[in-house]
């Protein structure tokens, strides 16, 4: 099923790794044809419900899409995206590997 196979290629970052105060999962491009985009957990914590998740487009400003998010969590996640946009996006293009993404993230302060 395409959605597993979605979900299998999705990075968690948990608040220690962004300093948001939820998770956040991100992704390569692979056979999306959507925007670049993040998807955060609503909930606060290392929980990882795509139930409570929210979409965030990166470029051309962050922008909630999808789900909901409190006011400040999403001035919280916009400010990560705005600090880590190039690093997003060379991971959405396929430039960069998961490691590589990962070691470049500026984590916020929470």
């Amino acid at each position: 099923m395409r959605i597993d196979q979605d979900l299998f290629e999705m990075a968690n970052l948990y608040p220690a790794t962004t300093g948001l105060p939820m998770t956040v999962w991100v992704s390569p491009r692979g056979h999306a044809r959507h925007a670049a985009r993040v998807k955060v957990n609503a909930s606060h914590g290392k929980r990882m419900d795509l139930d409570q998740a929210a979409v965030v487009v990166i470029r051309p400003v962050p922008k909630l899409i999808e789900g909901s998010l409190t006011a400040t969590d999403l001035a919280a996640v916009s400010e990560w995206i705005g600090c880590n946009d190039a690093a997003l996006i060379d991971y959405w293009d396929g430039s960069i590997d998961t490691a590589e993404f990962i070691a470049r993230l500026i984590k916020v302060r929470g």
